[in-house]
């Protein structure tokens, strides 16, 4: 059938798209492969990613399920056993924290997305969140896309990038629901510091906000891998983000995991259940592999 004049329709983006940019790290990453292209020998500072694979196991692991006939079916969106328990079992180890594999583990695509699914959540439009300055831009940019109010704290190198508590307890916190907080921090560096994971716990019980711990870097940024579930109470005013990307070399399988108590694993879920369907079975058991067994050079580190 012939049409008429091809006419471009009148459309406009959503009004949120007016409070974001692309990703700082997509828009870096295509800068340099620009520049590569163009044969130039780049040393790239863009985002952080392991040149290393995972353990020849974890690899061995999600060949073998992804050989077999049974396994390519939708996954259980809140993970399979075998990818919770290896989930607690990594929580015990590193940081001698229980956790319940039945309710108070969720895995992520990836802990980014922990980012969405913790404002989804919990935030209403015209809520803020405490965001530190510096820090990791998806904490503002998803803050801003769904309607939530950034509010800034800072931090500064003389305080050794952590948080100033005089400062925080005297903003107008009216409206906050949540508090992002990184250690090892990105991208400063700064150093977990247990009398700092103690502060935040105590700042989450009398400001009733939800405090958030990012901790994808616990593991290879410091001699002594810290949680701030370390802190007595901390699971029931807070919530920790974990990651394989950096500690296990798996930034491109996207996994990751968030730790908090039962209920509010339930409230994420929620959101989780109608975003995805589930992590192929291939890198759910995969990375239970990598989480369980002795493979990687980090182990040997950090087992002395």
């Amino acid at each position: 059938m012939k049409m008429g004049n091809n006419k471009t329709l009148n459309i406009k983006p959503a009004q949120r798209l007016d409070f974001v940019q692309e990703y700082y790290f997509s828009r870096k990453l295509k800068e340099v492969a620009q520049l590569v292209s163009e044969g130039n020998d780049i040393i790239s500072l863009a985002i952080g990613s392991p040149d290393l694979p995972p353990s020849a196991n974890t690899i061995a692991k999600l060949c073998e399920v992804a050989q077999r006939e049974d396994t390519h079916g939708y996954q259980p969106t809140k993970g399979t056993p075998q990818l919770l328990e290896a989930m607690a079992t990594h929580y015990k180890r590193w940081y001698g924290v229980d956790v319940n594999p039945q309710n108070e583990v969720m895995p992520l695509i990836g802990s980014k997305e922990g980012i969405l699914h913790i404002t989804l959540a919990f935030a209403n439009v015209g809520d803020k969140a405490l965001v530190p300055n510096p820090s990791y831009p998806t904490y503002t940019a998803l803050s801003r896309l769904l309607g939530v109010e950034v509010l800034n704290y800072n931090l500064r190198e003389e305080n050794q990038w952590q948080p100033n508590f005089d400062e925080l307890n005297d903003m107008d916190l009216s409206g906050v629901k949540l508090l992002w907080t990184n250690y090892p921090h990105m991208p400063t560096g700064g150093k977990p510091m247990m009398k700092t994971y103690e502060r935040l716990v105590e700042f989450a019980q009398t400001h009733n906000i939800v405090v958030v711990n990012d901790n994808p870097y616990s593991l290879i940024l410091t001699n002594k891998p810290r949680s701030i579930m370390q802190v007595d109470g901390a699971k029931d005013c807070c919530i920790e983000l974990n990651s394989l990307s950096k500690s296990h070399n798996m930034p491109g399988w996207r996994v990751g995991m968030c730790v908090t108590n039962a209920t509010w694993v339930q409230w994420m879920l929620k959101v989780k259940t109608n975003i995805d369907s589930g992590t192929f079975r291939g890198i759910q058991l995969a990375a239970a592999e990598a989480m369980t067994g002795n493979t990687t050079e980090w182990h040997t580190y950090y087992n002395k």
